[in-house]
């Protein structure tokens, strides 16, 4: 399981032109589904995500996470995370999840990180998505499990 998380001041995405979810500070993450990926591997990634000190204290240090900070998620399901493009010029995607079983363990994801508390919102799987950000600082990390 993969996953792209930046730190925003607010993030959307939007569906056939309708807001299908929207933050305003928190985490936006990319969440990339692979082959023999388990729900422990999304409990640890959810848990990590929401635990990770990446907000800023008084001091200017990265020493808050999200839950400090009475921020929000968003979470897109994001297929091309599974890409490996080092062969050739076009992407191979044979790593991916089946879809049944990425949306099996997307939607298992949101439940472990909605278990923390926080204000979760979400894409909707394997919709055509325009995803708006505004990262913070910027702040970027990829986390894998």
């Amino acid at each position: 399981m993969k996953a792209v998380i930046q730190r925003v001041t607010s993030a959307s995405v939007v569906v056939e032109d309708k807001i299908a979810g929207q933050i305003g500070s928190g985490i936006m993450i990319l969440l990339g589904v692979e082959k023999g990926d388990t729900e422990a591997a999304a409990d640890w990634l959810a848990d990590k995500i929401c635990g990770l000190r990446m907000f800023s204290d008084s001091d200017g240090k990265m020493n808050l996470s999200v839950q400090d900070i009475g921020g929000a998620l968003l979470v897109v399901s994001q297929f091309t995370l599974a890409g490996n493009c080092a062969k050739g010029k076009r992407p191979s995607f044979d790593t991916a999840a089946p879809a049944d079983e990425g949306k099996r363990l997307y939607d298992y994801f949101v439940e472990a990180a909605r278990r923390t508390g926080i204000q979760v919102e979400t894409g909707i799987f394997q919709a055509d998505m325009q995803v708006s950000i505004v990262n913070d600082g910027p702040v970027t990390f990829i986390l894998e499990r």
